[in-house]
């Protein structure tokens, strides 16, 4: 095992025990949930920059709880979000184990500019068309949460490609999810896609040896 693996463990382990305690104790303003969910969130985000497959299981759980946490925020589409997240974690699993050639496990790989032309018209018409559903909601905030969800959908479905742009697909998506959360008061999930965003970068960098290195 690599010591920055090692190191990230040791680090992680002690600052989720750290969060789960000082809510418990209420030392902290953060809830189990949202706990739980910034733990198994970041757990499943360094599992797909090392390309490992229980970025997956670890997600479904993630998703749970994120569930719970939106429906309690009152933001539907992000909970509704995390149904699907669900059926396409299951969709991902497989296909990262059985959907290259013959098969076999899948390979880092580039979208092609059609695929990336099609995903831009989906985001732009699925947006538009959620957007309006959610306002006879009354949704939060059914613009932002309307577009966060397209992207993230987008990009999970190209993450299950195996494809390097969802990393740029997630960014875009952090770089929304940040404030939105923030004005929501979920402070710990705001944190949460502050440490997504950062570990995207990490993700770029790794899956862009990871592709160089089979081609």
């Amino acid at each position: 095992m690599k010591i920055r693996t090692i190191v990230f463990l040791t680090l992680f382990t002690c600052g989720s025990l750290a969060l789960l305690v000082g809510s418990w104790l209420q030392v902290i303003p953060f809830t189990l949930t949202e706990d739980l969910g910034f733990i198994t969130g970041a757990l499943s985000v360094w599992l797909t920059v090392v390309e490992n497959i229980w970025n997956f299981p670890i997600g479904i759980a993630n998703d749970i709880f994120f569930f719970v946490l939106f429906w309690q925020a009152g933001l539907f589409a992000d909970m509704g979000l995390q149904v699907l997240y669900v059926l396409l974690g299951l969709q991902g699993w497989y296909l990262w184990l059985h959907g290259g050639k013959n098969k076999t496990s899948l390979r880092v790989s580039n979208i092609s500019p059609l695929e990336l032309l099609v995903f831009v018209l989906i985001t732009g018409i699925a947006t538009t068309s959620l957007t309006f559903y959610l306002q006879t909601l009354q949704d939060s905030a059914p613009f932002w949460d309307a577009l966060t969800t397209v992207l993230s959908l987008v990009a999970q479905y190209m993450l299950n490609k195996k494809f390097l742009e969802n990393w740029y697909g997630w960014i875009l998506a952090d770089l929304i999810y940040i404030p939105l959360y923030i004005y929501e008061r979920l402070y710990l999930t705001g944190v949460v896609y502050v440490t997504f965003l950062v570990m995207c970068l990490f993700g770029i960098h790794a899956w862009l040896q990871s592709r160089r290195a089979y081609a």
